[in-house]
């Protein structure tokens, strides 16, 4: 599934599912997965049901499912041109003007 056209609800949906899966292929129960990642049973249970669940408890069950290599081009910003390149370093390192102080 892509997330192209997807809604949000239905894109947390396909993580739930999808983390449900790799606790599955590594034969863990929910209870299991649960206390590796340090999280309430209800916690994981809300998250493979729906998806919704806190950014911290996504990063937790990631971790616990060794999976954080998953998140590692997340957001990432994709620089395709030389062009955009050098607009992203132009942006990165701009800084703010100095305070004029108040006399």
């Amino acid at each position: 599934m892509t997330f192209h056209l997807s809604t949000p609800a239905e894109i947390l949906h396909a993580l739930g599912v999808r983390l449900r899966e790799q606790r599955l292929a590594q034969s863990l129960t929910q209870r299991e997965l649960a206390q590796m990642a340090g999280l309430s049973l209800g916690a994981l249970r809300k998250l493979e049901s729906d998806g919704q669940c806190s950014l911290e408890t996504l990063v937790r069950v990631a971790q616990a499912l060794g999976l954080l290599e998953a998140l590692d081009d997340l957001f990432v910003l994709k620089r395709q041109s030389i062009a955009q390149m050098e607009q992203v370093d132009l942006v990165s390192r701009r800084q703010r003007a100095p305070r004029k102080r108040a006399s």
